[in-house]
């Protein structure tokens, strides 16, 4: 059994988990419906579905089954199998909800390594690939850069230098045609059989042109972008696992434009930024803003040219975002315990105590 699971993406060096129940199926969920999944038990694609008690409103989003997830079924055939336990995730890739809220929203799990796609036209931004290295950081994954359209713009060799200098310590960078079999090889190249990868990148990154490189095959529609930013309609508008012919399966996912941080993102920014906390940790006082105060090891760094002033920038933003996200957590458990006192409050005066 685990030589046909392997095929789907189950670790070759883990041996399969006991079957919780009678009659147990493992299998992976490789595209969610709404409350409809698609599940794969090595052999052959199967309707699924979840308890009642999981499709309530309020239930907490990480308890449901998500695109990547390896779940103990029962029941197959004409009706839907019922999905019955999540198996224990090793990665998660996930952001912060859209919105004022902080929601999680998860992307995809059970993966190995994340490929961050950008554009070498008006989609490129270092920025945005920073932020994206961060969540890749705090899911667990390896992450995996790649620049797409290096055929549309004569600079782009200076761009992918550019990049390859910012984040060379953190991530590989691939720069590639999406119309050249030479790319398909490099990139299949980097990836290992039986490997989970997933895509991200903004609307008009070429993630589904990058989907059909790999895959051989045109199966994930594309569109172009618009002229005047490169931004593009979303093409893929649901997440699915796809298998690749060197043995690897691929999560394609819809473009993001928002990517927010969350509280739990604190040691991901830290490692994602390790250049700016060594510094950090030479000036002459622990309290250091960075600002006037004499001994300041990152002011020096600046002056210098050994780091870079829009590089800095893009931390402190990301670190305020977190320090908000960390507020808002704090604000909301005062308020639930508030609200859950007040509660309890009322069923005393009505039944009194027990």
């Amino acid at each position: 059994m685990q030589s046909t699971l392997t095929a789907i993406g189950w670790p070759r060096t883990e041996p399969l988990p006991d079957p919780p129940f009678e009659a147990a199926i493992l299998a992976r969920v490789i595209a969610q419906h709404r409350d409809q999944f698609e599940i794969h038990d090595g052999v052959c694609v199967h309707r699924a579905r979840t308890p009642a008690s999981l499709r309530k409103p309020g239930v907490d989003g990480s308890h449901r089954p998500h695109v990547g997830d390896w779940v103990f079924v029962e029941g197959r055939g004409k009706e839907a199998a019922l999905i019955r336990e999540i198996v224990p995730r090793r990665t998660v890739l996930r952001r912060g909800a859209a919105g004022d809220h902080d929601a999680t929203q998860i992307i995809a799990v059970n993966l190995d390594c994340v490929l961050i796609v950008c554009g070498l036209d008006g989609d490129f931004n270092l920025k945005r690939i920073e932020r994206y290295l961060t969540l890749v950081a705090s899911s667990g994954a390896r992450p995996l850069i790649v620049f797409s359209k290096l055929d549309r713009n004569p600079e782009a060799a200076a761009l992918v230098d550019d990049a390859r200098s910012r984040f060379g310590a953190q991530a590989p960078v691939l720069a590639l045609n999406l119309k050249s079999e030479d790319s398909r090889t490099l990139l299949l190249s980097a990836l290992q059989p039986g490997e989970t990868i997933c895509l991200v990148g903004s609307s008009g990154a070429g993630k589904s042109t990058l989907s059909n490189l790999l895959l051989g095959e045109e199966r994930q529609a594309t569109q172009d972008v618009r002229e005047h930013d490169s931004r593009g309609r979303h093409t893929t508008t649901h997440r699915s696992l796809l298998s690749l012919s060197n043995g690897a399966c691929l999560i394609d996912t819809p473009g993001m434009r928002e990517l927010k941080l969350q509280a739990e993102d604190e040691e991901a920014i830290e490692q994602s930024f390790e250049d700016i906390e060594a510094l950090a940790l030479q000036c002459r006082f622990r309290d250091c803003q960075h600002a006037r105060e004499p001994g300041c090891a990152i002011r020096a760094a600046l002056e210098s040219g050994q780091l870079d002033s829009e590089r800095l920038a893009n931390y402190r933003k990301l670190s305020q975002e977190l320090t908000d996200s960390k507020a808002r957590a704090a604000d909301r458990k005062a308020q639930e315990k508030v609200v859950n006192k007040s509660f309890g409050k009322r069923l005393v005066e009505k039944y009194g105590r027990r």
